[in-house]
Formats: C-alpha cells, sequence, structure tokens
C-alpha cells in the first residue's frame, strides 16, 4: 500500500474543511425563510419602524445592472439605520451563478447601491440581508426573469 506525503494529507484536510464550511453556509442560506419583495418601487415594509423601495437602473438584461435600494422611516424620511448584503443566483440552478455575500455601496444620496452581474437569461434572485448592530432583522428576496 503507497503511503500518503504530508503534502497531500494536508491538501485532503484542507478540502475536507472547505466542503464542511461551504455545505454549512448553503444549508444556512436554505433554512431562513425569506420575505418575498413587493414590485420595483413599491413599499416593502420591514418592521413597524420602516420600509424600502428599490428599483433597477434599467429593465434586468444579460450584463451588469444595479439595483438600487432605499430605506425610509414611518414618516417618509430616507434614512440608513442597515448595513445591507445581496447575493445574487439562478434559483433554477441554485450556487451555479452565485455572487456569494456583497455588501450593497451608499452613495451620496444615501441610496444603497448593488451591482448584480447577469451571465444568462432565466430566473433571479437577489437575497438581502439587512443588519442592525450585527445581527440579522431582515431576509428579503427579490425575483426577476432575464
Amino acid at each position: 500500500m503507497r503511503r500518503l506525503s504530508r503534502k497531500n494529507l494536508t491538501l485532503i484536510l484542507a478540502l475536507n474543511v472547505f466542503a464542511i464550511a461551504w455545505t454549512s453556509t448553503a444549508a444556512q442560506q436554505t433554512d431562513i425563510a425569506w420575505t418575498p419583495a413587493a414590485g420595483p418601487g413599491k413599499k416593502c415594509p420591514l418592521n413597524d419602524a420602516y420600509y424600502y423601495k428599490y428599483e433597477f437602473n434599467e429593465k434586468p438584461k444579460m450584463g451588469m445592472i444595479i439595483l438600487k435600494l432605499q430605506v425610509f422611516d414611518k414618516k417618509g424620511n430616507q434614512v440608513v439605520p442597515y448595513l445591507i448584503t445581496g447575493r445574487s443566483d439562478m434559483p433554477s440552478m441554485r450556487g451555479a451563478h452565485d455572487s456569494g455575500d456583497v455588501e450593497f455601496k451608499l452613495n451620496k444620496k444615501n441610496d444603497y447601491l448593488l451591482p448584480v452581474n447577469i451571465v444568462m437569461p432565466g430566473d433571479w434572485e437577489i437575497r438581502v440581508i439587512m443588519k442592525l448592530n450585527g445581527q440579522a432583522v431582515y431576509h428579503g428576496s427579490i425575483r426577476f426573469d432575464v
């Protein structure tokens, strides 16, 4: 029987750790109840104090598009209380085109912006996580077709 070298054993161990971490992350994403967002430009309630609206810079198509998300308080004032991340993927091919978690950037108007790379036609989803003081307080799902 042939012995494995230390280098090969280290590689096998590293791959196993990566596989466990990856499946754990994927399981966490599927165990969450994702709230479907209302359509573009419509109020999407977050809680008793806030709601958000979203829109794309253009009709979603192949290539790069920008998702703009705005958060408002009850009085309709635009606010920026959250750290927001987004993750784009195709639900019909989950994981094949997964962007991974990407943090939204704030522009000068306090709009949250997320670039999304659409690589093929079909059904797409952007999963949005809003965090307040490091705790996830909202899990939303924005679906669209290209």
